[in-house]
């Protein structure tokens, strides 16, 4: 009888299929059971004039994966013109469970330049098929370690500190247990007056009182003298996050902000690959892990960048803006964590929902945002009102 041998190269490489048989054995199937996962059509719903919608991969047996489709992504400044066309070479024909493989940026031209725009809505469309074909939410395929998150209530930029103490007693009569701080940016160009926003820090606190869960997000707008003062305030107050209070780019002024300050920094939603997270965790320049999967390659590589922090001995924070599916995707990503920290949701709550989403995402009684228990991404599409919203269909 011959000896078989597996090196470490091709039990590495065959990892994708072995995940992929892990999670319908736990699910009760058989990979005969599965059904056809190959790509048959790519197309996008446009629904707006600035040419955002929905976008649509569907397989061969019929399974369609969703997400939203922005034309433009406002933090890497990302221009999706022509996902369309993009997503079918790379896809028709192509099966679901082969996901890691049709976005991955482990090659070195493409490691240097940073995530592709494109990949984001490829990889959560494929995750929503998958969790579908199994009949999962995708949380629970990525290994479930809790079934709610406790949600902060994310501010706009209002303009006057009597807008933000108004704003917290509202969120506290909601159920908020949190509040974080988008400060005032100043016309013409949103610039930020340090000394206004020490001004709001106090009266939230004071509004929301000493039990009161605050978190700060300045948007990268100090220079490090204004962030230092920022950071000392926060200190005293008691604050649990101080968000990107530099540049992103600035990696020593932010390692000595860290070095300075008690209050944690929360930083990488202006990082725009994951290969690029690991520098500020080596020089100091992070305390808690903030990732924006659409900046980073989805589901997937934002799981790559939460285990980065888990095993650097961090926790990590998921950014939630935005509309349903924006939110559910990071909501997937925190609640199979262990080192996630909180939901962001966005208020007034339902700001950015999209009459074609069936189940809109809100906080309970509790302060809590419980998991969905749908398959997929798990907020089911309403295609009577999608097709009342399309202006036109890309395929």
């Amino acid at each position: 009888m011959s000896e078989s041998r597996l090196s470490r190269r091709t039990f590495l490489g065959g990892s994708a299929l072995l995940s992929a048989a892990t999670l319908s054995a736990a699910a009760g199937i058989k990979p005969a059971d599965l059904p056809d996962l190959r790509i048959k059509e790519v197309k996008a719903h446009i629904t707006t004039e600035d040419g955002d919608g929905l976008a649509c991969v569907v397989t061969n047996s019929g399974i369609e994966g969703n997400y939203t489709l922005r034309r433009r992504y406002w933090h890497p400044n990302w221009n999706n013109q022509g996902w369309v066309e993009f997503s079918k070479q790379v896809l028709i024909g192509k099966s679901a469970l082969d996901r890691a493989s049709l976005t991955s940026q482990w090659d070195p031209v493409e490691r240097r330049r940073g995530q592709s725009s494109y990949a984001s809505a490829i990889d959560h469309c494929l995750w929503d098929i998958l969790g579908k074909a199994v009949g999962l939410p995708v949380y629970q395929i990525l290994g479930a370690y809790r079934h709610r998150m406790l949600a902060y209530a994310s501010s706009q930029h209002m303009h006057t500190v009597d807008e933000f103490v108004e704003s917290v007693h509202k969120c506290k009569a909601e159920g908020f247990k949190a509040y974080k701080i988008h400060p005032p940016q100043l016309p013409p160009n949103g610039t930020s007056d340090f000394k206004l926003d020490m001004e709001v820090a106090k009266a939230v606190r004071q509004a929301g009182g000493e039990e009161f869960i605050l978190l700060m997000d300045p948007v990268g707008a100090y220079s490090r003298r204004e962030a230092l003062a920022v950071g000392r305030l926060l200190d005293e107050l008691h604050f649990v996050a101080y968000e990107d209070p530099l540049p992103t780019t600035d990696i020593d002024g932010l390692a000595e902000l860290a070095r300075a300050l008690d209050v944690p920094l929360h930083v990488g939603e202006f990082i725009f690959s994951i290969y690029d997270y690991a520098e500020y965790i080596r020089r100091g320049a992070v305390d808690v892990v903030r990732f924006l999967v659409d900046n980073v390659g989805g589901i997937t590589g934002g799981m790559k960048i939460a285990h980065l922090a888990e095993c650097s001995g961090m926790e990590c924070a998921p950014h939630n803006w935005g509309d349903t599916l924006e939110q559910a995707v990071h909501f997937h990503c925190e609640l199979a964590a262990p080192n996630a920290l909180y939901y962001e949701m966005t208020i007034p709550q339902g700001v950015y929902d999209r009459p074609y989403i069936k189940d809109p995402i809100r906080i309970s009684s509790d302060g809590y945002v419980y998991a969905p228990s749908m398959p997929g991404l798990g907020y089911a599409i309403d295609h009577d009102a999608l097709d009342n919203m399309t202006k036109s269909v890309e395929s």
